[in-house]
């Protein structure tokens, strides 16, 4: 199986920055894209930076210009990078990683367990 570990999340002011991880690790066999999402209470779930292969990147247009996503293909870890962050940033962002695996050699589509950013004075 493919297990996602996520990490970085926290309390910000408005202004500041947070930087988010998300590991994959088990049976993969070739990871397609890696992705971020994001869910605000009563909101439905959107999505926030997407890297494909070839470091092929696109953003939601309310991050763009202050959220950057990176890769690493040697770690299978993809980074978030959030600056200038507001209050409308608040929510919980979960990790979403495409990949072929010894289960699913076609490809899935694996989800992280989420990780809390609260913006806030």
């Amino acid at each position: 199986q493919v297990q996602l570990v996520e990490s970085g999340g926290g309390l910000v002011q408005p202004g500041g920055s947070l930087r988010l991880s998300c590991a994959a690790s088990g049976s993969i066999l070739n990871i397609n894209g890696m992705g971020w999402y994001r869910q605000a209470p009563g909101k439905q779930r959107e999505l926030v930076a997407h890297i494909a292969s070839g470091d092929v990147t696109n953003y939601a247009d309310s991050v763009k210009g202050r959220f950057t996503i990176s890769r690493d293909y040697t770690r299978n870890t993809v980074y978030l990078q959030m600056n200038s962050l507001n209050p409308e940033d608040t929510a919980v962002y979960y990790c979403k990683v495409a990949a072929r695996s010894k289960r699913y050699p076609y490809g899935n589509d694996y989800w992280g367990q989420g990780t809390q950013v609260t913006v806030s004075s």
